[in-house]
């Protein structure tokens, strides 16, 4: 019985934990791996282990770095099913497919690059087809519904509160008697979370593997963050110019509407044209409207008086590249919701590439920023950008709204463990390294609890009393 630890180890993205019971083997999580461009060749490499070999997948949540080495460990052998939560896979059908479209895109620049230099053309990472081969394994579950899905393996999805369909998997592993109890976080969302219920409680674990994305600092409360944005759309308004809001497709983008139809007169906002400039993001919001048995009591009450709390009166849907460029043409008043959350690529470049240079230009950083993406070099000062090859000047001014994020805070990280009985062993995943070991330190100075900071290809024999347990290191 051992558990390895193959992705988000000492790092931010790339989920992928395998466990062993007996002849079964179940894959928790197998996400891209997203940053710097050498980070991402990585998804290139094969597996560290057989897809052939492993029997089933139970996926947390749709978001990429979770998600997105589905196809490929399909095409390299795998021909289990996939658990996850119903809205997961719906989802997963919108993001995995349009990850596929940017694979090929990518290829295809790349392609012409390497025919320059006489080089032979590379196969995108993975095809439309590979993804809807992968959907095909899928499997939808609800929350709280405890299910064997192998010998000796049994699940439970419990709401994570992070975007729509994400759960924290209780997972059981039984062998020669004795029984384990895994507790996977996934992504643990932030209390209050617009539309969204909060994280569920866990109480029971023989080792909980926890995120700790923001181990090391809090989120503004929530009454700061409504003023703040108040202030920026008022601001902004009397300024003459436009919002730029790089947002997720999935989670941040509905929330902002939400946010902002509940904020609609206070916040001024019939003086904005608002503009959702993203086909994914347009096709996962109608996904949200479907899924509305999911959202917590405020946005439930909202339905039941007949609102859409995803709808704005001034809202503009833009799915064609020709509306897109046109809002380009506006020199004031548009607020643009768009792709890339990190602006590593999708709509937002184009629109900084019109707007960044203009000092009545403001620019809204609503979620986390990795280490080596251009929105991590906004929020670190940068004063010039390149796209596509030209110089830009950073003349907008840059906002961080750190009490947007979906991921929850140190202190919200802290509680949620503490809600365990018996201070089971943790290990800490899927966190930047400064940010894992601040929040290992108070987990052990202040609740004594057992830490484990896992490397990539490390791993823990489970059959062994806790005390005893070691980290393994690859060989």
């Amino acid at each position: 019985m051992r558990i390895e630890f193959w992705g988000a180890a000492q790092e931010v993205t790339g989920a992928c934990f395998l466990l062993r019971c007996g002849h079964q083997q179940l894959l928790v999580d197998c996400g891209l791996i997203q940053g710097r461009r050498r980070d991402e060749l990585r998804n290139r490499e094969p597996f560290p282990f057989d897809p052939a070999t492993v029997d089933a997948v139970v996926l947390t949540h749709a978001h990429l770095d979770h998600s997105g080495r589905l196809p490929l460990l399909v095409k390299a052998g795998f021909r289990g099913k996939i658990y996850t939560h119903r809205a997961s896979r719906d989802l997963c059908e919108v993001l995995l497919h349009d990850a596929a479209y940017l694979a090929r895109h990518d290829a295809e620049i790349d392609n012409r690059k390497r025919a320059r230099k006489g080089l032979p053309p590379e196969e995108p990472l993975f095809t439309a087809a590979d993804a809807e081969q992968a959907l095909r394994h899928f499997r939808g579950l609800d929350y709280d519904e405890r299910r064997q899905i192998l010998p000796g393996v049994e699940i439970r999805l419990r709401d994570a509160g992070h975007i729509l369909g994400s759960a924290i998997v209780e997972v059981w592993l039984s062998e020669g008697g004795l029984t384990r109890k895994l507790v996977f976080s996934g992504d643990l969302g932030h209390r209050g979370t617009p539309m969204l219920r909060d994280p569920a409680v866990i109480d029971t674990a023989d080792l909980v593997v926890m995120e700790s994305t923001y181990g090391d600092r809090e989120h503004r409360s929530w009454e700061s963050t409504w003023a703040e944005l108040a202030e920026i759309f008022t601001a902004s308004r009397a300024s003459r110019g436009n919002i730029l809001i790089p947002a997720f497709a999935v989670g941040r983008t509905q929330e902002l509407l939400y946010s902002f139809h509940r904020h609609y007169d206070e916040w001024g906002l019939d003086r904005w044209q608002v503009f959702l400039d993203s086909p994914m993001a347009i096709q996962a919001t109608d996904l949200y409207r479907r899924h509305r048995d999911l959202f917590d009591q405020e946005a439930a009450a909202m339905l039941a008086r007949g609102e859409d709390p995803l709808n704005l009166p001034n809202l503009q849907l833009t799915p064609r590249p020709e509306d897109s460029m046109a809002i380009n043409r506006i020199r004031a008043g548009a607020i643009v919701i768009a792709g890339s959350g990190m602006c590593e690529g999708g709509r937002i470049r184009h629109h900084f590439k019109h707007n960044i240079w203009r000092e009545h230009t403001q620019v809204l950083l609503v979620g986390f920023q990795a280490a080596g993406t251009l929105g991590r070099r906004l929020v670190d000062g940068v004063r010039r950008i390149r796209l596509w090859g030209e110089t830009i000047e950073v003349r907008a001014r840059i906002h961080t709204i750190g009490g947007l994020s979906a991921h929850a805070g140190q202190q919200e990280l802290y509680d949620w463990y503490a809600g365990f009985a018996g201070r089971p062993p943790v290990s800490l995943v899927h966190g930047e390294q400064d940010a894992m070991a601040a929040l290992a330190a108070r987990l052990q100075g202040e609740l004594g609890a057992p830490v484990f900071q896992p490397r990539h290809g490390a791993s823990l024999d489970l059959a062994q009393p806790w005390q005893k347990w070691k980290l393994a290191e690859q060989k």
